[in-house]
């Protein structure tokens, strides 16, 4: 009981030190950084207070202590794990699929008839539950890291196919015309004009496509897979009651996950430091 007295003192005091410093030096720099550290400090204090204060089994919820000891472990496994399922499966499925998408987009923008045809059958697919298509998936690509890619790409494709066409959409006449009256093609009016402004658009649809990237190779290893990566090793760790492996790769997850997130919010200041969202 003092572990959770303990930690829930503490945790007053991180909370009560956060909102004074977030208060006083909110438009500070270091502040920026230092206040989301200390708030999830805190959490960390309150979450190892708790769990050993009330003597919760580590099979329910572990320690932050007892997954870092864990973690520390394990890194060559959770590094071959990283490997397979995040640099293979993810990432190689992200490319395909953002870039098909991208493509997709640029011939419906050009074509009526496949804005009418492709966007609906776009969107049943859409609607599709991954834990429908991906033992399909993994019969058809086989269980290694093919069949994630595969299903990476049915996941992350409308998002970034709709986000993109709405951008292409996004100039208005005036403008168009204005490119008309200078004879511009097609493809000069797409390179200087049209892609420029649906860039804010594929972003926001990328960004959201990183975390159905990460989520998609996960899930579809819990359908087949070889003796390595991260959905194989919670399901084979939470038979085993090896819960601290378990939140092991969940750390490891959601650390390449803000950090997906984070490298694409850092690409997409630097392409559209022109739009009204990026101005400080």
């Amino acid at each position: 009981m003092i572990w959770a007295l303990g930690a829930i003192a503490f945790w007053i005091a991180g909370s009560a030190l956060n909102v004074w410093i977030a208060g006083r030096y909110g438009r500070a720099r270091w502040a920026r950084l230092f206040v989301p550290l200390l708030f999830g400090a805190t959490l960390l204090v309150l979450w190892e207070g708790l769990v050993r204060g009330l003597d919760v089994s580590p099979v329910i919820l572990p320690p932050p202590s007892m997954i870092a000891a864990r973690f520390a472990q394990s890194t060559d496994l959770l590094w071959g794990d990283f490997i397979q399922t995040i640099l293979k499966g993810a990432l190689s499925g992200y490319v395909i699929g953002c870039g098909a998408a991208v493509a997709v987009a640029v011939l419906i923008d050009r074509s009526p008839f496949l804005q009418r045809g492709l966007l609906p059958v776009g969107n049943f697919v859409a609607a599709l539950p991954i834990v429908g298509i991906a033992p399909i998936l993994v019969m058809w690509f086989g269980f290694d890291w093919q069949s994630k890619a595969a299903v990476v790409v049915v996941m992350v494709f409308f998002p970034v196919l709709v986000n993109m066409v709405a951008g292409l959409a996004a100039t208005d006449h005036l403008q168009r015309d204005l490119m008309a009256t200078y004879s511009a093609s097609y493809g000069q009016s797409l390179l200087k004009l049209r892609l420029p402004a649906a860039m804010p658009f594929l972003f926001n649809g990328l960004k959201i496509a990183t975390t159905l990237a990460l989520i998609g190779a996960i899930v579809a290893e819990f359908f087949g897979s070889p003796t390595r990566g991260m959905g194989f090793r919670i399901n084979t760790a939470v038979g085993q009651l090896d819960m601290p492996l378990v939140w092991a790769e969940i750390t490891v997850a959601a650390l390449a996950g803000s950090g997906f997130f984070g490298g694409m919010a850092l690409i997409e200041k630097a392409v559209t430091f022109w739009h009204p969202s990026q101005r400080a």
